[in-house]
């Protein structure tokens, strides 16, 4: 089957069947409430998707059954005789079942039962079990089934292929969702943009790829319905028909992972790859490396619930996966980064869908920019596409596919390739929720062309539009610098500071107690003590009342002003109030001496601290001669706190100035559109006030 071919049966399998199992929900109305039509649909159609792959070999599994039922080990004869790693028993199948109307629900349960465990265990993640019998009372069980078993219904593997299904059951899910107003929680690829990133993945490879008999691993870190692994089955295969593809993938949520459990049963690979948990806090893989990662992880979901997990991997540093870095706790795409590295042979590539913000959220230190810097230094970053918008059927905004290669080619070796493909695309003649473009064959093409050239150049064709330009990878770097400035103070004491000082912690103290220091004393020492912090706040208050209106421009001896009055009146003037007292009676100025710590260094104004990034390949000293000390004569570089960062500014590299219309053209528009109103006006009115219509 070609791709052209199969992609646009994948279009009408989708529909026809997805919308076929919607119309089935309907049934549900009233017992269920729309949101909760998934428990029954869901389920249901898996049960329906293995009644029809074992239809054909019903008959000899039966036979083999009776033949081998007291054997110990009679599971190999039986998948042998259906020809799956799955078998059913039972002498049921949906058309017998809705023969006997009257014992639906017991000839349903021993349909059931009748599977293999590993069809069993697929079920048991739906819980189903527990809403057999409240569709058996409300004589739905039979209806259903009877829905199920319609010609249309049929959804065997001959006529609809593993990614099709996936692909029907992730549309079931988004209406479900959309049918009570909630986020699906998942992020449905579509098959063009697998495509694209299969193809990146192997465009290296190819060659390799096209000998006979290859083997590959391909793991997906957040699996869904594992359509994904399934596509880049399918791509590898049409390079190579005898290759051996292994899949891997975990899923947390289970009723996706049912899912992806239940396909790979039916495409006949290791359904004991396909693991149930969180990829986060849950290393289902650990020690395992793949030649393949491919991966769509959420969009700018927090991990607070993973938190101690994660951080607690973390301190393991290089023995943990997360030890580089960790990213804001509101957005963990970058926590998938680094799971996916650590998941690649030294060879391995790995293709990840990300929003904008894993390009340069976070500062220089920061967990962000340190997963960045990880990536870049280790030369692990191959290319960067920007997708077109509209591309994915539950967001608009703009997406990334990430490539990343721990073996680059020598063409490669220290530079990054940034792509904009954000203008190569088809629009599609009907969305998809919020998917209206499309990448299609001949835009895919486009695209690695573009991406095999590795040159700066612009690819056109009709109105698409691919650009491609080459980077090294200092390019993204950058010193950050942190500029200081020498603190001036000028104090004064007036109302305002005195009322300000009376808000500071360190004065409320004077009147008050910690709980410590209550400890062991009576509630009459206790009062006598805050009575006495409280004369001695009046004191102190009557004290700078007195200096209203003095100013001094040297802090020591401001400070030496005000420790005479204070010990003259046996009031100790501890550090921690002291400071209290100068900061809030100074304020920056420019004529003021500058302060300097007891050692006579020179001390930073916090407040006019500033930073500047330096680019890697520039020479600090000389960028701050250049660049800061004609503005600020007096600033030096407090060199311990420089920090190294990354960011990759994409849109700037792809920004094209595009020069203003001349003022006289927008004027003459504008009056313009001002006649046609007035000649609508008049048309719209008769000369004696009447309407015309």
């Amino acid at each position: 089957m070609n791709e052209t071919y199969r992609y646009r049966q994948t279009g009408i399998n989708v529909q026809q069947k997805a919308n076929m199992i919607w119309n089935i929900a309907d049934i549900l109305r009233g017992l269920y409430k729309p949101h909760e039509y998934g428990k029954i649909i869901l389920p249901m159609t898996i049960i329906k998707r293995f009644n029809d792959a074992l239809y054909m070999t019903k008959d000899k599994v039966l036979e083999t059954y009776e033949d081998v039922k007291g054997f110990d080990l009679p599971d190999k004869f039986l998948k042998e005789a259906s020809g799956y790693d799955f078998y059913n028993t039972s002498p049921y199948t949906f058309t017998n079942l809705i023969a006997d109307s009257e014992n639906i629900e017991d000839n349903f349960r021993e349909f059931l039962n009748g599977f293999s465990e590993n069809i069993i265990d697929v079920l048991e993640n739906f819980e189903f079990d527990r809403e057999i019998r409240k569709l058996a009372n409300s004589n739905m069980l039979f209806l259903i089934i009877q829905e199920f078993n319609k010609k249309e219904s049929y959804m065997g593997p001959d006529r609809i292929s593993s990614v099709d299904m996936g692909y029907i059951f992730e549309e079931l899910v988004r209406r479900f969702s959309e049918s009570y107003a909630e986020e699906a929680g998942e992020h449905f690829t579509s098959r063009d943009i697998i495509y694209l990133m299969t193809d990146l993945l192997i465009s290296e490879d190819k060659k390799t790829l096209m000998e006979d008999g290859v083997y590959r691993t391909v793991y997906d870190q957040t699996m869904g319905t594992s359509q994904m692994l399934g596509a880049m089955e399918e791509r590898l295969k049409d390079l190579d028909k005898n290759a051996r593809v292994t899949l891997f993938g975990q899923e947390v949520n289970s009723e996706t992972y049912a899912i992806a459990k239940a396909d790979m049963l039916l495409r006949g690979g290791d359904s004991h790859n396909m693991r149930l948990g969180n990829t986060l806090t849950e290393d289902a893989f650990k020690d395992y490396t793949f030649d393949y990662c491919i991966s769509n992880p959420p969009f700018g979901i927090d991990w607070k619930s993973e938190r101690t997990a994660v951080e607690t991997e973390a301190k393991l540093g290089d023995r943990g996966r997360f030890g580089v870095g960790l990213p804001y706790v509101n957005d963990g795409q970058q926590l998938f980064d680094l799971n996916g590295i650590s998941k690649l042979k030294d060879s391995g590539r790995m293709a990840i869908v990300h929003n904008g913000s894993p390009l340069f959220s976070g500062s220089a230190g920061s967990g962000p920019n340190e997963i960045r810097r990880f990536i870049i230094e280790n030369d692990w970053l191959e290319a960067i596409i920007q997708l077109p918008n509209d591309s994915f059927y539950n967001t608009g905004i703009t997406t990334y596919i990430w490539i990343i290669s721990k073996d680059k080619s020598n063409h490669r070796v220290g530079k990054v390739q940034l792509i904009d493909v954000s203008k190569t695309f088809e629009k599609r003649r009907k969305s998809i929720g919020n998917k209206r473009n499309d990448i299609t064959k001949e835009c895919r093409e486009m695209i690695i062309r573009a991406y095999g050239d590795f040159k700066n150049k612009e690819y056109t064709e009709g109105t698409k539009v691919c650009e491609s330009k080459i980077f090294d990878n200092i390019d993204f770097g950058y010193n950050q610098i942190t500029v200081e400035t020498p603190l001036r103070l000028k104090f004064k004491i007036d109302i305002d500071g005195i009322e300000r000082l009376k808000e500071e912690t360190q004065y409320k103290k004077l009147a008050k107690l910690t709980k410590s220091q209550q400890k062991g004393k009576t509630e009459e020492e206790i009062s006598e003590i805050i009575k006495e912090g409280e004369r001695l706040q009046e004191k102190i208050i009557n004290l700078f009342e007195e200096m209203i209106d003095e100013e001094w421009l040297d802090r020591d001896k401001f400070i030496k002003m005000i420790n005479k009055p204070f010990k003259d009146n046996d009031i100790e003037l501890k550090a921690p109030f002291r400071n209290a007292i100068v900061k809030v009676f100074s304020e920056h100025n420019e004529k003021a001496n500058i302060c300097k710590n007891t050692k006579g260094v020179i001390e930073a104004n916090s407040d006019l601290r500033d930073t500047e990034r330096v680019p890697l390949d520039e020479d600090i000293d000389e960028y701050f001669k250049r660049e800061v000390l004609p503005y600020n004569p007096e600033a030096w570089i407090d060199k311990e706190k420089t920090q190294v960062g990354y960011e990759i500014p994409f849109t700037r590299y792809f920004y094209k100035f595009q020069e203003p219309e001349p003022a006289d053209i927008i004027s003459n528009r504008i009056m313009g559109i001002e006649k046609d109103i007035n000649r609508s006006l008049r048309a719209l009115f008769s000369e004696d006030g009447e309407r015309v219509d």
